[in-house]
């Protein structure tokens, strides 16, 4: 058993990451701010005795002691992490600090879950982790993609000079259960559009595209990462399966047998044309690639915001 701490613990991908360790037989200690996490998320785990939750900002230090630490917080939207792009930079920078120099104090192993968005507006297609990446250091995501890349650095120069045990996940988009309603991803705001009879909005002309990897699989890979020795990363995660905005609308409308129409408005600043993992390591390094086709996935992610949406 270790004793795990988990930032970030109550959002979409850390509340799964709990129930993964849980259930791997860890004690666990979650800790979020709620400003897109939700209790709600981590009801399961609530009266379980190896399982505890923290109201607490990683921005401030904290005191605990630990074996293990996945560093996932910070929102991950660009709704949200672009309400407050300073706070957003803050939790990247010295929230990771904070979460490097617990690690070090009490010999942690630290995972930090950094982003595809490092590649900005890749000029390489997929993108494999030898890319250095075509970002915007002045643009309205700039404060989460450069964040997220001085997180990495602070992470690696940890381990290079404090010999920190350290590693570092590049996540690609994530869907499932438990996604914010209104946290702004397509996944999400194309499910509930057309669960509501709304138009489903597509920014620009509709064939940029993504990689959709559903949730218990991204699970998986951080802790095969966390699990293996001798290796730092970065590992990208994601599914390489690459879909247009307009094909993951239609087949939206489609298993959600909704009459909404697809209705296209200006394209965002920054927005990345293309976003595909190359996972030649990850399948190497920690023999995990994802088997969940869209299709299989996106049915009990529907299914989640259509329970949401009667209960609300």
């Amino acid at each position: 058993m270790k004793k795990v701490l988990v930032t970030g613990g109550a959002g979409f991908v850390g509340s799964f990451l709990c129930d993964r360790l849980i259930d791997e037989g860890h004690e666990v200690i979650a800790i979020d701010n709620f400003f897109t996490g939700n209790k709600a998320n981590l009801r399961q785990l609530q009266n379980n005795p190896n399982f505890e939750l923290m109201r607490h900002d990683i921005v401030e230090p904290v005191l605990l002691e630990v074996d293990w630490i996945f560093n996932l917080a910070c929102p991950a939207s660009p709704v949200h992490y672009q309400y407050d792009p300073i706070k957003t930079a803050k939790t990247n920078v010295i929230g990771t600090l904070n979460m490097l120099g617990l690690a070090m104090r009490v010999n942690a192993r630290i995972l930090q879950a950094s982003t595809s968005e490092v590649y900005g507006n890749p000029q390489v297609h997929p993108q494999p982790e030898g890319y250095f990446g075509h970002v915007n250091p002045i643009g309205l995501r700039s404060c989460y993609d450069e964040g997220k890349r001085v997180a990495e650095t602070l992470t690696m120069d940890y381990h290079r000079q404090n010999q920190v045990d350290a590693k570092i996940v590049r996540i690609f988009n994530t869907y499932g259960p438990r996604m914010h309603p209104e946290d702004g991803r397509v996944v999400s705001n194309f499910i509930v559009a057309a669960l509501k009879g709304e138009p489903v909005t597509i920014h620009g002309d509709g064939m940029q595209s993504r990689s959709f990897c559903y949730v218990t699989e991204l699970v998986d890979a951080l802790y095969r990462m966390m699990e293996t020795d001798n290796y730092i990363g970065p590992v990208n995660t994601g599914n390489p399966d690459e879909f247009t905005m307009i094909e993951l609308a239609e087949k939206v409308l489609e298993m959600t047998n909704s009459s909404s129409k697809l209705v296209k408005v200006q394209a965002r600043p920054d927005d990345p044309e293309r976003r595909r993992p190359d996972i030649t390591l990850a399948k190497k390094r920690l023999g995990w690639e994802p088997k969940i086709k869209l299709e299989e996935g996106l049915k009990p992610t529907i299914d989640y915001f259509d329970d949401l949406l009667k209960r609300s």
